[in-house]
Order: C-alpha cells, then sequence, then structure tokens
C-alpha cells in the first residue's frame, strides 16, 4: 500500500481535447525520458567518484543551477563525457567543484559521528 497521495484523474467525458490528451501525453513522455537521463547519469557519477546516489544527484542539480543549464542537458553531458566525449566548458568546470564539495561534506559529516 503506498503512502503517496495521488490526485485523481479527472473524468474523460469530453473535458479534455484530443490536441489536450496529446499535450499531456507529450509531456509524460518527456518527463518519463528525463527522468532516465538523470538516473544514467548519477550512475555515472556513482561508478566515476564513488558518491551515494542522493549526492549524484544533488550534483548535478548544483552544475544545473550553477550553470544556468537544464539538469536534463546536464545529465546527457555527464552521460556522453561516459561514452568518451571530452568534459570541457562550464559543465566541466562546475562538476569537478560540486563533486568535490559533495565529497568534503560527506567525509566531514563521517568524521562528526
Amino acid at each position: 500500500m503506498t503512502t503517496s497521495h495521488t490526485p485523481p484523474l479527472p473524468e474523460r467525458r469530453g473535458e479534455a481535447s484530443p490536441a489536450q490528451l496529446q499535450q499531456e501525453n507529450d509531456q509524460l513522455r518527456h518527463a518519463v525520458a528525463s527522468h532516465a537521463t538523470v538516473d544514467q547519469a548519477i550512475g555515472v557519477l556513482i561508478a566515476v567518484h564513488r558518491i551515494a546516489p542522493a549526492a549524484g544527484f544533488e550534483v548535478l542539480r548544483e552544475v544545473s543551477q550553477q550553470t544556468n543549464i537544464k539538469l536534463r542537458s546536464v545529465a546527457e553531458t555527464v552521460i556522453g563525457w561516459a561514452l568518451g566525449e571530452p568534459l570541457t566548458g562550464p559543465v566541466g568546470r562546475e562538476l569537478d567543484t560540486a563533486v568535490q564539495r559533495r565529497s568534503r561534506r560527506d567525509h566531514d559529516s563521517g568524521q562528526a559521528g
């Protein structure tokens, strides 16, 4: 049994046009694809930098915010890097900084307990 609250779907008795349904379908497909891309990039960061999944997401989020580049685009760049493309420019610089910052936080919090 799930504890999350999912709002009920609206009844489809003519309230939504085919165009609205198509738009909603397209948005859902894009969201699923974006989520998969971000998950793959997190996997790269886990493997390369030996960080936790939550830390991997935080690194991607920080890079996105610092570079003003969409999270999905940052994730695509990280995946490309894992496949042999160069990691240059603002994403490369910010990724190194974010990983170092995250590693220090994780190290410091491990020492405190």
